[in-house]
């Protein structure tokens, strides 16, 4: 094959991918906008789970201390 013919075959190669690509976006995306509908009331709601409550004054912890302590093995730290 010469040359001519070989970038014939990919630029219909391309052109058909290119084609399919948006056709599939297109069947994708027309699919979610029939039916789509926003209910929304005048006034702002809590849900059943949601609680209000005051913020702490201070921090329940000073200083963070590991549950654990191990000893340095030899050769390590002071």
């Amino acid at each position: 094959m010469n040359s001519t013919k070989i970038k014939l075959s990919a630029a219909v190669v391309g052109a058909s991918a290119v084609v399919a690509m948006g056709t599939l976006t297109f069947a994708l995306s027309s699919e979610h906008t029939g039916s789509a509908s926003i209910i929304s009331g005048p006034e702002m709601t809590l849900g059943e789970t949601s609680t209000i409550e005051k913020a702490a004054t201070s921090p329940e912890t000073t200083m963070a201390v590991p549950e654990v302590t191990a000893e340095p093995p030899d050769g390590f730290g002071p």
